[in-house]
C-alpha cells in the first residue's frame, strides 16, 4: 500500500454499533456507508488502499471515559489508531488526560456540540494546557453540525481565540476549518498555520473553491479525512484527487501530514 492515512473516523463496539449507527442516522438525516464497526472500517480501508484509520471517539458523558479508554486499548493496532475522549464536565479531567498519555495514545477528540460547550470557554483552558503540557493532539469538530441547530459553538473566530490564548496546543480543526462556515475559514484561517482535516467538506464545496482553499492554505497543515461511516472513504479520497492537484502535495495531504503528527515517522 501507499501510506495513506484518514485521520477522522468513527467506529464503536460491535454491540453499540448496532444501535448507535440507526440512532445516529434519525438524528441527523443521513444515511450511514458502513455499520460502524472496526471489522467494517478495516474492509473499507482495504477497498480505498489506505493504510491507516484514526479513530475518534467522543465522551457524552464523564463517566464514559474509562470504557472509551479501555476500547482504544482493545481495538489499537498497526492499523488502527484510536484517540479516546474526556468530557470538559469531568472532575478527574487532568488526571484522565495524563492517563491518555501515560497509556501512549497521541491525542484525544472533543465535539462542542455532543459535550455542550462553546470552544472558547474560558473553563476549558486548563485542559488546553494540559494538552499542551502532555504533547497531546486535540482534534476538534469545527463549523456546524448536521444533527444540531446552527450555534456557532466553534467557529473560524474562535479557533483564533483558542490558539491566541494557546498557541502551543495542536490544534486539529475538523471538516475544512469549519462545516458549512467556509466563507469565514477563507477570511481567517486560510493561509494560517492551522490544522486542518478535510473530511465532510469535498462532498459540500465545490471544485474550484476546494481547490483554491487547499492551495493558498500551507501545505504542511492539510490532512485527508473522511468522516467514515458517514461517507465512503474511497469516494471521499476520489474528490480529493479529482483536484487535480500537484502529487507532492496530494502525498502531504493523505499521509505525511499525518504521519508527522501521529509519530508515525520515528
Amino acid at each position: 500500500m501507499n501510506g495513506r492515512i484518514d485521520f477522522h473516523t468513527h467506529a464503536f463496539p460491535d454491540h453499540v454499533a448496532a444501535k448507535a449507527i440507526p440512532a445516529l442516522e434519525a438524528k441527523g438525516g443521513i444515511k450511514a456507508a458502513l455499520r460502524g464497526t472496526v471489522d467494517d472500517l478495516l474492509r473499507s480501508m482495504d477497498r480505498a488502499a489506505i493504510d491507516r484509520s484514526v479513530i475518534c471517539s467522543i465522551a457524552t458523558r464523564p463517566e464514559q471515559f474509562q470504557a472509551i479508554l479501555d476500547w482504544s486499548k482493545q481495538i489499537r493496532s498497526e492499523r488502527i489508531i484510536p484517540l479516546p475522549s474526556v468530557h470538559p464536565q469531568d472532575p478527574d479531567l487532568i488526571e484522565h488526560i495524563h492517563i491518555i498519555h501515560e497509556q501512549g495514545f497521541p491525542g484525544i477528540k472533543l465535539h462542542p456540540y455532543y459535550q455542550d460547550f462553546f470552544m472558547d470557554e474560558a473553563r476549558l483552558s486548563p485542559l488546553y494546557e494540559a494538552l499542551i503540557n502532555h504533547n497531546l493532539l486535540l482534534v476538534m469538530h469545527t463549523g456546524y453540525d448536521i444533527a444540531f441547530p446552527l450555534d456557532r459553538r466553534c467557529d473560524p473566530g474562535q479557533t483564533l481565540n483558542v490558539l491566541k490564548q494557546h498557541p502551543e496546543l495542536k490544534l486539529i480543526t475538523t471538516h475544512f476549518g469549519a462545516w458549512k462556515q467556509w466563507e469565514d475559514v477563507q477570511e481567517m484561517l486560510i493561509g494560517k498555520p492551522i490544522y486542518m482535516e478535510l473530511s465532510f467538506a469535498l462532498d459540500f464545496l465545490d471544485r474550484e473553491t476546494a481547490r483554491q482553499m487547499l492551495l493558498s492554505h500551507p501545505p504542511e497543515y492539510l490532512l485527508f479525512g473522511s468522516d467514515s461511516p458517514w461517507t465512503n472513504q474511497k469516494q471521499t479520497l476520489d474528490l480529493l484527487e479529482q483536484l487535480d492537484l500537484d502529487p507532492d502535495l496530494l502525498q502531504s495531504i493523505t499521509r505525511d501530514n499525518a504521519a508527522r503528527l501521529l509519530g508515525l515517522e520515528r
